[in-house]
Formats: C-alpha cells, structure tokens, sequence
C-alpha cells in the first residue's frame, strides 16, 4: 500500500488537492476552481487519491464530498520515521563512541 500512497502524491495536482482538503470537506466542483485542468482531469486526480485511501468520499445526491482521510496518512508516515529513527541511532552511536574515545 504504501507504494501506492507515494505514487499518489508524487503528483503535483493531487498534493495541491490535499492542500485543499486539509482543513475540512470540500465538494468536487469546488476543488476543480482551484485549477486551470479540465473537470474529468480532477475526478481521476480525486480517484487516485481515494484508491490510494487518502481521501473519502460522501455522496449526497449529485454532488460528491472529500475529505482527508488522516489514518491513510500513517503507513507514509512510519516509513519516512524510520529513516529519521535510523539517522538517530547512528548519531546515538557516533556520540557515545566519541565519548568512549575521549575516556580512553
């Protein structure tokens, strides 16, 4: 899944969508003002994005809904904190070995 969610927001119109998404639902039609690409074009930015499960969609008659789906998120995230926890470890290790050198 997680190759999934990357190939998501590789793209720059899908993260522009996110952007927009972030502080609340936003219908379909209001996220297509925000671009100069065509209605179709979005709908399969939005697609991907819901494939990927980053976002949701509500429908309510015609008109659809999205939302961040913030638990898509965590995957991406333990996965970019594993490279920060691994950098920490070797910062970790380069200190105490400096100190041990300093004692000898």
């Amino acid at each position: 899944m997680i190759e999934k969610v990357i190939h998501s927001i590789l793209e720059p119109n899908r993260r522009e969508i996110l952007n927009l998404l972030r502080n609340g639902e936003i219908s379909s039609s209001e996220i297509a003002l925000h671009f100069h690409i065509s209605a179709p074009a979005i709908s399969q930015h939005l697609k991907v994005l819901e494939s990927s499960g980053l976002v949701v969609v509500r429908k309510e008659g015609t008109k659809r809904f999205y939302r961040i789906r913030r638990e898509g998120f965590k995957e991406l995230k333990q996965y970019l904190d594993s490279f920060w926890d691994d950098s920490l470890m070797l910062l970790k290790e380069a200190a105490e070995a400096e100190e041990r050198r300093k004692h000898e």
